[in-house]
């Protein structure tokens, strides 16, 4: 009996789909465009399946459950890692409400994760950019390190929510990463939680007139802090600016617009377009609210790491010609998201728009080039073995175990000791020594001698014109435009390819 009423409600269901698809859209009315027709179809066909599967799947369905995959169903299918369901009560929610608050617990890596994942390409976690002074930061986790598994579980075949589930955990536990950087070197990395603050600016004046400016990341405190500093500088004389954004990923559209305020006195900041014309949005500069000398001198440092709102500010002023650009092309997050708070307690995180420099050019998977590349040497796949091999030791751990303090002559002569045993270049392997050490001990907040893009950008103060460098850079648009492919046409001219 209840076989011959399950394949009748089946029949009857089947009948009303067909009905639904061939029939109801003559029923609609005249005046309704085929979107609207195809919404509504659609529309009605997921309720009947809704309705068809709670009431006649062999188990008790709770609701709820298929609310929740029928959202993240939905979401996934637009194909953007930045479009997501978010149940607040889940690991991506309680990450959302911690960063939000200012403060989170875990090992502080930003992250990224393909939806799809293949044999030929696994879907394996990608690290964005550390946060600077957690234990990731400390232990050399780099921008374009890939995690393979946290301890031991691939995350390959796991969700974003499972791998921050796995990240996440009591303020100082281990969680043991392995790590794959470039094609082969593979290592593991023991990675003791904390609790992670998010952090905003640092500063410092650096010899010979040179105001270090960090941004980490854009807060609603961000603007207040650069001031801050621009005042420090004042204070004591400054005769130039280096603004470090290298492993920023990003925050608040409307910090870095109140920071870019501060150098740019008039025009676009950064717009903002999408098919829903309020999010159509122009930022625009106000005399009133610059505090920068344009006469001094500025130099941004960017990387791989720097991300959405910290490639914002490095197009503004690129496209100005405010600031000389060095390090290597930025990571390239030219989409603007936002929150949407749902009925039931949850919500969703949306791409609503895609912003645009003040040249007019989105930089959404294609980033921004520096004015000058000074790139960290490239290893080879046998400098990569060799490295590999070495962290898998404790040599490094064991050489600055019980070093209160380390001299440049130390770090030196240990380098070209391991050097004999791993063919690796020597400033590698002391570059590595320092960062085993600094895991430990406090780091300071710049490192001119190990750090070849930050020596590069003091070296390009101190001895360059920098007006005069200005005047020779393109804008982002242009360098856009000169990188597009060329077509020849029927009369044997050439001319861009369109986008």
């Amino acid at each position: 009996m209840n076989a011959k009423k399950t394949w009748c409600g089946a029949a009857i269901f089947a009948a009303v789909l067909l009905f639904f698809t061939l029939v109801s859209p003559a029923l609609f009315a005249l005046e309704k465009t085929d979107k609207d027709r195809k919404e509504e179809r659609f529309f009605q066909l997921f309720q009947y399946v809704f309705s068809f599967v709670e009431n006649n799947y062999v188990d008790e369905v709770d609701p709820k459950v298929l609310y929740e995959g029928a959202m993240k169903g939905m979401l996934d299918s637009l194909k953007d890692p930045y479009t997501t369901y978010i149940d607040t009560e889940s690991i991506l929610g309680l990450s959302l409400k911690d960063t939000t608050n200012g403060s989170f617990g875990g090992v502080g890596l930003s992250i990224t994760k393909p939806l799809d994942s293949t044999p030929e390409k696994p879907a394996w976690v990608e690290v964005a950019s550390p946060i600077e002074d957690t234990p990731g930061w400390k232990a050399g986790i780099q921008p374009g390190d890939l995690i393979l598994s946290i301890d031991g579980v691939s995350t390959a075949e796991i969700t974003m929510e499972e791998v921050l589930d796995r990240l996440r955990g009591a303020v100082g536990t281990d969680v043991v990463v392995q790590i794959r950087r470039g094609k082969k070197m593979e290592f593991p990395v023991t990675l003791k939680r904390a609790l992670i603050e998010v952090p905003t600016v640092k500063f410092a004046m650096m010899p010979n007139g040179i105001g270090y400016l960090r941004i980490i990341e854009f807060t609603p405190l961000t603007a207040e802090r650069v001031q801050e500093a621009l005042d420090s500088f004042k204070a004591a004389g400054y005769k130039s600016l280096l603004i470090d954004l290298r492993n920023n990923p990003g925050g608040l559209i409307t910090s870095v617009v109140d920071v870019a305020d501060k150098f740019i006195d008039k025009g676009v900041i950064v717009s903002t377009r999408s098919r829903i014309s309020y999010e159509n949005r122009e930022f625009n500069a106000s005399p009133a609210k610059t505090t920068f000398k344009p006469q001094v001198p500025v130099v941004v440092l960017i990387n791989k790491g720097s991300a959405s709102a910290s490639e914002i500010l490095a197009g503004a002023l690129k496209d100005y010609r405010l600031a000389y650009l060095v390090g290597e092309t930025s990571y390239g997050k030219g989409s603007v998201q936002q929150i949407i708070d749902l009925l039931s307690g949850d919500a969703m995180k949306i791409t609503m728009a895609r912003y645009y420099t003040p040249s007019d050019a989105n930089i959404d998977k294609l980033g921004i080039p520096p004015d000058r590349e000074v790139l960290f040497p490239a290893l080879t796949e046998a400098e990569e073995k060799a490295l590999g091999e070495l962290l898998q030791t404790t040599k490094l751990a064991d050489f600055v175990a019980d070093k209160p303090d380390l001299t440049g002559a130390q770090v030196d002569s240990f380098a070209r000791e391991l050097a004999k045993s791993y063919a690796v270049d020597v400033r590698v392997l002391k570059r590595l020594v320092m960062q085993e050490f600094y895991r430990t001990h406090l780091s300071p907040l710049y490192d001119i001698e190990y750090d070849i893009q930050l020596k590069a950008a003091v070296d390009i103060l101190l001895k360059e014109d920098i007006p005069a460098l200005l005047k020779t850079t393109k804008t982002v648009k242009e360098l856009q435009d000169s990188a597009k492919p060329v077509v020849a046409s029927d009369t044997a001219s050439a001319k861009p390819a369109g986008q």
